[in-house]
């Protein structure tokens, strides 16, 4: 599950206190606010295509990190690191936050 609100008011959003300038990378790869879908698309493609490389339990549920190339409008390729999380009662994963990956 990946929420409206995680992509466009978070990962594109320029003015979020928190978002460490994730949003600066998102949009410089031609993702917008306004076409959030097309991000959301991505980190789903990404979550199917790479297999994950990290698991952990939280207080909240198992997160699991997946790292892959991410598609992109510019049609250039970046690496990024996604986590997820099952959260407890639930089975199906959402998405928690989406990075730039150096390895």
């Amino acid at each position: 599950m990946i929420e409206r609100d995680k992509i466009a008011e978070y990962l594109l959003d320029e003015a979020h206190p928190d978002n460490g300038g994730k949003a600066l990378f998102f949009l410089s790869l031609g993702f917008t606010q306004q076409e959030w879908e097309v991000l959301a698309a991505a980190f789903g493609k990404l979550a199917l295509d790479f297999s994950v490389v990290k698991s952990v339990e939280s207080l909240h549920g198992r997160k699991y990190v997946v790292d892959g190339e991410l598609e992109t409008p510019s049609c250039r390729r970046a690496k990024v690191r996604t986590v997820w999380i099952v959260d407890r009662g639930w089975e199906i994963p959402r998405l928690v936050t989406a990075y730039p990956c150096d390895d």
